[in-house]
């Protein structure tokens, strides 16, 4: 009997942009995870109306049955996806989430809308807000592979509770991370 080197599920990275994630960005953020896995990244923009996820008491949307959207209707067992939102997701336990993954699944979700520096009363700056993005994106893909919370502050598993957080880590993982990932991909 042969064996795949490579389990089916580890084949490529699907990213799905729903909503106003610009073109730009999502290539950038694409190309940065295709340097960061060396797995094809495939991209594309799907509509999702989101006003079922909307808690109009928080005035936020709820991360966790966004999750599992796109685990129910866009996964598959052939890659990892993860969709890109807009906007302002929390789980209940939290005021406020970057992004969020299944640990060892096939789904995730990362949102741009606190990454931004008009939110903090600071310029806007398209760089800045493409860095965080793809360091959020590649975090939770990270844990789609099945690594948890760094300690090591410049891992891009490190933990980011502030987007001043994700500003201090870098877009790499670090030599532990690097290794245990690369056994799963």
């Amino acid at each position: 009997m042969l064996q795949r080197s490579r389990p089916m599920y580890y084949e490529k990275i699907k990213i799905i942009s729903f909503g106003l994630v610009s073109h730009d960005i999502l290539r950038s953020v694409s190309n940065e995870v295709l340097n960061k896995f060396s797995l094809p990244v495939v991209t594309s923009h799907e509509h999702l109306d989101l006003s079922d996820y909307y808690d109009p008491s928080r005035r936020q949307y709820n991360g966790n049955f966004l999750l599992q959207k796109i685990e129910n209707d866009y996964a598959a067992d052939t890659c990892k996806t993860i969709g890109l939102f807009a906007v302002d997701l929390f789980i209940p336990i939290m005021t406020y989430i970057f992004g969020q993954a299944y640990l060892n699944g096939r789904s995730g979700i990362a949102s741009l809308y606190r990454l931004n520096n008009e939110l903090y009363g600071i310029v806007g700056d398209k760089a800045i807000i493409t860095q965080r993005f793809s360091k959020e994106v590649i975090h939770e893909l990270g844990h789609m592979y099945g690594l948890i919370h760094c300690s090591d502050p410049g891992c891009v598993m490190k933990a980011s509770t502030y987007v001043e957080d994700i500003d201090l880590k870098e877009s790499d993982f670090c030599r532990s991370c690097r290794r245990v990932l690369d056994t799963r991909v």
